[in-house]
């Protein structure tokens, strides 16, 4: 029960913040403005809903899943990966594998970056880096590099507020396409 109690607080904290002006994040209050590449088309991304079910299907004939896109481009802390819809992504430093640690509350600020197929690498990522994991509720998670992947529930499209914050007992840093966390 305490340690639920403590994870809603740090949960409160994180969201009163916002991820802007903590005094861990470096340089200050971040810049919003990010530019990205250009999304690819016959392409689907998914940011905080749960995989959508493969489509209806006829007898003998099965729509193809399509994999979470998953981008880089430019932000104030470099290179960093997005979704194809231009949703900042992020790893959560306390998991050292692929194994997800981030649910409940956690889960809830920060949503898992969820695939309905292989994830899809483009304008400079790489997919030999790109992999999935199960979830304990059976949803499929992208990482990269090794990282289960993240968004930040109160980020709009191109935003990046939330770089170097701490919650939930680690960091949370975006991603480089080399699949490391860029420099706090």
């Amino acid at each position: 029960m305490r340690m639920r109690i403590m994870a809603l607080l740090a949960a409160c904290s994180i969201l009163l913040v916002g991820c802007t002006g903590d005094a861990n994040s470096s340089g200050g209050t971040p810049s919003t403005a990010v530019q990205t590449a250009p999304a690819t088309s016959a392409t689907q991304s998914r940011t905080f809903n749960s995989p959508e079910p493969s489509g209806a299907s006829t007898e003998g004939t099965r729509e193809k899943p399509t994999g979470t896109v998953i981008k880089s481009a430019k932000s104030q802390f470099g290179m960093m990966l997005f979704d194809g819809t231009g949703q900042a992504i992020y790893l959560f430093d306390k998991e050292r594998t692929t194994k997800p640690e981030c649910y409940g509350a956690c889960a809830e600020a920060w949503p898992p970056v969820l695939t309905n197929g292989t994830p899809i690498a483009t304008d400079g990522t790489r997919q030999s880096l790109l992999a999935i994991t199960k979830r304990t509720d059976g949803t499929t998670q992208v990482t990269y590099g090794g990282h289960p992947l993240y968004f930040y529930a109160h980020e709009a499209k191109n935003e990046v507020k939330c770089h170097n914050i701490q919650g939930f007992g680690g960091l949370w840093l975006v991603v480089t396409p080399e699949g490391r966390a860029a420099a706090a």
